[in-house]
């Protein structure tokens, strides 16, 4: 896949925090780029949910080998976007 965006799964009527990050994140999804707007996700992520409702993260790796989600948010990673990149 060329190129992803990382998306979070939000607890229902949460906003996420100046940070980025808060404590609403239900999980971490990955997206395919939409190729006519590459800052835009695709409308299902990688496991296949709807991404309409979920908030961009506006992470990206600083170097390769980071991990695609934000490493503080390891444990709310979805696995079936990770096991799909891996596929890739």
């Amino acid at each position: 896949m060329a190129s992803i965006i990382v998306l979070f799964e939000l607890e229902p009527e949460q906003v996420l925090g100046a940070e980025g990050v808060g404590p609403g994140v239900l999980a971490v999804h990955a997206a395919g780029a939409d190729p006519d707007v590459p800052e835009d996700p695709q409308p299902t992520t990688l496991c296949q949910r709807d991404t309409r409702s979920m908030e961009h993260s506006h992470y990206a790796p600083a170097r390769p080998g980071e991990p695609w989600y934000p490493p503080e948010l390891a444990d709310r990673r979805c696995r079936e976007c990770e096991r799909v990149l891996s596929a890739a």
